[in-house]
């Protein structure tokens, strides 16, 4: 068989068929043709996506400077759990209700936290009579009765 010559990049890789080679050399051709291109095609290059035009925005005649609110540190929470009577635990779903109709809703931990906000600020004589006029109860789990 006859060498090749190496193919310039450019140009492309022409593969005889199979009677081109055996009217060249008139003898036997193998079954399959063993002669391989020697350049591979490389794939196109992508295009970038087209960028869309930017749209035109009206912008305001003032900006408004806001200052930045100064960052709280952040509260520590305590989960804990109490025991209370049942004619208090009922007061609590009454004054939810009331807030409700004045148009602020409530939970349950607010209105505890409300109550002892209003406790603190309480003098002592104060404070002494608010807390005499709470019976003291058991701790712990109420029975099973």
């Amino acid at each position: 068989m006859a060498t090749r010559k190496p193919v310039a990049a450019s140009k492309k890789v022409q593969v005889p068929t199979k009677t081109q080679v055996t009217a060249k050399t008139n003898s036997a051709v193998p079954k399959k043709a063993s002669i391989k291109p020697t350049q591979v095609k490389a794939a196109p290059a992508k295009k970038p996506a087209p960028v869309p035009p930017k749209a035109v925005v009206a912008k305001p005649a003032e900006k408004k400077v806001v200052a930045p609110k100064p960052s709280k540190p952040k509260v520590k929470l305590v989960r804990d759990s109490f025991t209370m009577p049942k004619l208090e635990y009922a007061a609590i779903d009454v004054l939810k209700e009331r807030a409700a109709k004045l148009a602020r809703p409530v939970k349950k931990s607010e209105l505890l936290r409300a109550g002892i906000k209003l406790l603190s600020a309480l003098d002592d004589k104060a404070l002494l009579a608010a807390v005499n006029a709470v019976p003291t109860i058991k701790t712990g789990r109420p029975g099973k009765n």
